[in-house]
Order: C-alpha cells, then structure tokens, then sequence
C-alpha cells in the first residue's frame, strides 16, 4: 500500500487533512523527510473488494514511534481515531512484529486510512509494510509468521544443545562462540517476533527495538568470532586478527551506544550500527580470501554455510541506506537466512570436529610411535635398555631372570662384518621371542647382551632358550652360541633388581668360564624382609 508524507503543522486535524490531498508528499521517499512528526495517509481511495468487506484489519510495521495514532474514513463520511503510544503497540503487537487494530464492523467500508506519528526515528520509515486486511487474511498472515519463528526457534534450541555438548566434551573455542550467536539469535527472534510483548505487555516497544539492536550485535560480534576459532590459526595471522577482534569491538559499542543513547541523534547512531555490520562484511571477505590463500581444509564448508546469511546481510544493509526497499520476507530475513546457515552449519561442524578427531588421533599415534622408538632397540626391534628397567618394576610375585651373551661376538664381526654381526644380533632377537611366552620381557641391554624376564613359574626354561638359539638359522650358515646366567627372585625394588641382576650376571661368567655355551644359575634370591 502506498502512502503519501506531510510533516505536522500546528492546528493540523484528521478531518482537514483527508480534505487536503494537496498537502501530502506521494513521490518524495519517507527517508528523506527525517526524523519528527508526520502525516501519512493512503495514496487513493477504495480498497479492494472482499465477501467480509464490513469487517477489516489495519496492520503496520512496528518501528521507533513515540505515539501513533490510526484513522479510518468510512464510505460515509465518519472517522474513527485509535491510539498507540509505546504500551499501547506493545498490547497490539501480533508475530512478526506488525502492528493490528481490529476496526468496527458498519454497513459501509473503509475508504482510507491516516496515521499521525509521532516521534517517528523515521529510520526505516515513518508507516511500513501499512495494509488493510480481511481478518481471515490477517490470520493467515499471523500463521506464516508462526510458523517461521517457530521453526527458527527450535532449530536454534537443537543446535544450540548440540553444540554446547561439544563444547562440554572438546572444548575447542568454534563451539562455544557458535552458542552465542545462537543464544542471542533467540532472543531477537523472541523479541522481533513480538512474543516478548506477549510476555511483557507493559514494555514500551522502543524498549523492545532496543533489545533487537542489542542482540544483532551481539550476534554479528559472535558469529565473527566464530569465525575466527573456526579457521586455522594462519588464516588470521598479522593484521587479520587484529582487525577482526576490532570489528568485534566496533559491532559491540555500535550495539551498546544505540541502546544507551537513543533517541538521542538515533539516525546517526543507526548509521554507525550500520557501517559497522559493512564493515563485517568487508571482514568476511578478507577472511574468505586469506583462507583461500592459506589453502584452509575449512575454507569450503565455511562458504557453503554462510553464503546465505552472507547474501541476506548485503540485502538488510542496502535496505538500511534506503538503496532497496522493506517487506516481510526482507525484514526476516535473519531468520531465514540464519536458518539455512543453522542447518549447513551444523554439517560443518560435524566435518571440522571430524578433522579436529583425525588431527588428535593422528597426533596420539605419532605420540605412540615417538614412545616406541624411545622404548625400542632399533637393530633388534626389542626393548631398549631404559624400557626394561622401567617395565620390570610393574610385575608382581618372583621373577626368573636370563641375561644371555653372544659366545665370541667380536670375531663374528670380524670374520663377516659389522653388518653381518648386525644380522646376527636380529636373528638372536629372534630366537628369544620364539621361545620365551608372549608377557616375557626381553630387551637388548648391552652389544651383544640379552635379558629375560619371565614369571618364576613360567613354562620356560633357560635351557630351552638357549636350545631354541641353536637351532635359529645364522647369516652365512655360521655357528653361533651362546652362554646364559639366570637367577630367581622378588623385582619389587631398585634394590631387588641390582642383587638379581648380579646374581645372574656371575652366574653368566661362570658358564663363561665352564666352556660358553651353556646355562649356570638356578639360584633363588629370597625377599628381603
């Protein structure tokens, strides 16, 4: 519906205004008259034609008004005045934040509607989205809206709960600035919606609008945040971080300056709120283009996500330098927009939450694969010295301990070689794994000296082992022995293991000394009380 300006004079009546067309504005747009108090009345005569024409809906856009006051000219010449002041829209508030007055039912028609304003900020206009409508039309009206906000609310309440339990569980920084955003994104739609009238029916709604500027920043604020956690840390490295923390900060104070100080210069502070929100956008953008620079894993299902609420932001910052005009769908377009964002958004966490899981467990087996190069011998692939005397203090009850030396291992790398005696040494690895349990631990502990620790009662014998290494093929078909010295006792202590470790250390110079290749020992350390 289209409608013509006039600003107010002194002794202006409704009565005399309907009867001087002449006096309104119908080409001049309603932005540039400016804030104060005007005249707006339907730009022609007659609406159209319905079976329920007695009865009709007046429905208009809430916005920052101090005092509203609706007319409708009857066929018959009467008018009827009704007036909203900040409490009174408030009660008359309907989902998605229109404003309705029910007019009488009489035998003729209503011809044409005239507001006087008020106080009007005239920001996005001084009467918007202004219609009069069947009450079946209204009605359904009043369920699409329902129907949007409802729908947007419970996407916000899963997706919030869904990311607040990442959040609990992995506590990366992405998550919880996503429920923020989410967070504020209800409660403007709470209040745009103009259910918080419903729950606060004395609030004046400039009050209201207020909330709603609060919340926009708060969550412009957020989701640059998020953004900023979401990416890898090279994306904002240099004047990039610095910048986005500072449109943070801007969005914020813009946010917290036209709550705390409007009316006061309200156009002003709008302006500044709205550069801003330009301002984030330019953010998004450099932000885009570093990632795509940097060659970010997450540059893709960021875009996907945010193209729409991307898109819809231009659309709601060109309406508010006047360059396109209002509408329902434009006005919830946050809604709309931050829904498909919701919904994307959620597979794109899944997916950087996936990468983050595959980072982590990628890391754990680096972790394990550093720890068992350091545990490990790397020519034999057996304990190293560190880790056997740190595994031998975990086992319980007595031990049997074997420590066996390769008989003349210094002419086998003579006659074949280092590389050959190399050889050697894996394949007498071999042998002790073949033939000693799978919980026995055995470890290189010197050149060419091997230790076994094994449960004293275990079904293995040091003759066995050293049966086993006769029989395990050499490099070169060479004859290799070896002399083994074990002893029996307690590993509880450091203690323990110095007396059993020399214990079967004489016990392996005595086989030495008997001839090598052979097994001396089989003596029982008792504990010491």
């Amino acid at each position: 519906m289209k409608l013509c300006i006039a600003p107010v004079r002194a002794g202006d009546t409704a009565s005399a205004m309907l009867a001087r067309p002449t006096r309104f504005d119908c080409t001049t747009p309603h932005h540039q008259f400016g804030p104060g108090d005007f005249w707006a009345v339907t730009a022609t005569t007659g609406f159209p034609k319905s079976d329920d024409h007695a009865r009709s809906v007046a429905r208009f856009a809430s916005l920052w008004q101090d005092r509203v006051t609706l007319y409708a000219l009857y066929a018959d010449g009467r008018i009827l005045d009704f007036t909203f002041n900040g409490t009174g829209a408030s009660r008359h508030l309907r989902i998605g934040a229109m404003i309705e007055q029910d007019l009488p039912e009489r035998a003729v028609p209503v011809v044409r509607l005239l507001w006087r304003v008020d106080g009007s900020a005239n920001i996005r206009g001084i009467v918007n989205r202004a219609a009069l409508e069947t009450p079946n039309t209204a009605i359904t009206n009043d369920i699409l809206a329902t129907v949007v906000y409802a729908g947007f609310a419970g996407l916000c309440l899963a997706l919030l709960v869904y990311n607040f339990a990442l959040w609990v569980t992995l506590r990366h920084r992405f998550q919880l600035a996503y429920c923020a955003m989410i967070v504020s994104l209800l409660v403007y739609a709470f209040s745009s919606s103009g259910l918080f009238a419903y729950a606060f029916p004395d609030i004046a709604n400039n009050h209201r609008i207020r909330i709603n500027y609060a919340m926009l920043s708060v969550c412009g604020a957020s989701a640059l945040l998020f953004a900023r956690y979401f990416f890898e840390d090279r994306v904002f490295d240099g004047w990039l971080k610095r910048a986005s923390y500072a449109v943070v900060a801007v969005l914020l104070a813009t946010g917290a300056a036209f709550v705390i100080l409007a009316p006061w210069h309200i156009a002003q502070l709008d302006l500044m709120f709205s550069i801003a929100f330009v301002a984030e956008l330019v953010m998004v953008v450099c932000v885009l283009w570093r990632a795509w620079r940097q060659r970010s894993d997450f540059l893709w299902v960021f875009a996907i996500g945010w193209a729409t609420p991307v898109i819809f932001a231009c659309l709601r910052t060109a309406n508010s330098f006047h360059l396109i005009g209002s509408g329902f769908w434009l006005d919830n377009s946050t809604l709309i927009a931050m829904s498909l964002e919701a919904l994307l958004s959620s597979v794109a966490i899944a997916y950087r939450v996936h990468l983050l899981c595959r980072e982590r467990d990628d890391s754990r087996l680096r972790e394990l694969a550093a720890q068992l190069l350091a545990d490990t011998d790397p020519l034999t692939g057996l304990r190293n010295r560190r880790s056997f005397l740190q595994a031998i203090g975990t086992r319980a009850g007595d031990q049997q301990l074997m420590i066996a030396d390769v008989d003349h291992f210094k002419q086998i790398n003579e006659t074949i070689g280092h590389d050959g005696g190399d050889d050697v040494l894996r394949a007498v690895a071999s042998a002790l794994r073949t033939a000693c349990p799978a919980d026995a631990l055995i470890a290189r502990i010197g050149g060419e000296e091997f230790a076994i620790v094994v449960a004293a009662g275990a079904p293995v014998t040091p003759n066995a082992v050293l049966e086993t290494l006769r029989r395990e093929p050499m490099p070169y078909d060479l004859t290799v022995t070896a002399s083994i010295g074990h002893c029996t006792g307690p590993l509880d202590t450091e203690s323990d293991w110095k007396r059993m470790y020399r214990c079967a250390d004489k016990a392996l110079f005595a086989a030495k000394a008997a001839g090598r290749d052979r097994v001396r020992g089989h003596v029982t350390m008792s504990r010491v009380a």
